[in-house]
C-alpha cells in the first residue's frame, strides 16, 4: 500500500520531499523504501524518532513522523508528514498531527516540536498554523529537497501551547467553523 500510494503520488510529492545531495535523482526501485523502512525502524528502536501511517475511512492515508528526537534537557523533535493528494482537503493531516503531537507531549514526555516547512507549500502552512504552531523564522538552505538545498519556515509548539491538548484545541475549532464560527480550511 505504502509504495502504491507513493508511486500514484511521485509529482504531487516531489517538490516537497527530501533527496539525497549525492545522488538527488535517484527515485525508482524498492531501494528507497527498503532503505527508509530500515532507518525508520532503527530509530524508532533507539527512541530518537516515532514513525506512523495514517489512514482514514480504514484506508491508508499517508505518514506522519516524529523524528529527530533529542532528549536530555532539550526533549524536541521535528515532524515531517504526507498525505494521499486524493484524500487531501479532508482534515486529515491536521487530526494525524494533532493526535501525535499529543501523544508526544503527553505520554512521550516531549517538550517542542518542530515542523520545517518549504515557503512554497502554502497547504502544509497552512496546516500548522490552523494548528497554532508558531512561526520562528526561516532556516536557509536547511534540507536537500527535490535537487537542491532548499530554505524552510520553521514553525514550533511547546507543550505550554496547549496545556489540554492539541487535538482537543483543533476539534473546538472544526465544530466552531461547522456552526456559523471563522471558517477553518481543511487539508
Amino acid at each position: 500500500m505504502w509504495r502504491e500510494t507513493r508511486l500514484r503520488n511521485a509529482e504531487w510529492l516531489r517538490p516537497w520531499e527530501p533527496s539525497n545531495p549525492e545522488t538527488p535523482l535517484f527515485r525508482t526501485g524498492l531501494g528507497p523504501y527498503v532503505s527508509m523502512v530500515g532507518t525508520l525502524r532503527r530509530e524508532a528502536r533507539q527512541g530518537m524518532a516515532l514513525p506512523w501511517v495514517v489512514t482514514y475511512q480504514g484506508r491508508f492515508a499517508g505518514q506522519l513522523t516524529i523524528g529527530a528526537i533529542v532528549w536530555g534537557s532539550a526533549r524536541s523533535a521535528q515532524v515531517g508528514y504526507w498525505v494521499d493528494g486524493a484524500l487531501a482537503g479532508r482534515g486529515i493531516t491536521p487530526t494525524a498531527l494533532a493526535l501525535a503531537v499529543d501523544h508526544c507531549f503527553f505520554t512521550t514526555g516531549l517538550h517542542r516540536i518542530e515542523a520545517n516547512i518549504r515557503p512554497e507549500n502554502h497547504a502544509s502552512r497552512r496546516v500548522v498554523e490552523k494548528l497554532g504552531f508558531r512561526e520562528e523564522g526561516i532556516r536557509r538552505r536547511q534540507l536537500h529537497i527535490d535537487g537542491a538545498w532548499r530554505d524552510h519556515i520553521c514553525y514550533a509548539l511547546t507543550v505550554e501551547d496547549v496545556p489540554g491538548g492539541l487535538l482537543v484545541q483543533w476539534r473546538r475549532a472544526r465544530e466552531s467553523a461547522a456552526h456559523g464560527g471563522s471558517p477553518v480550511e481543511e487539508v
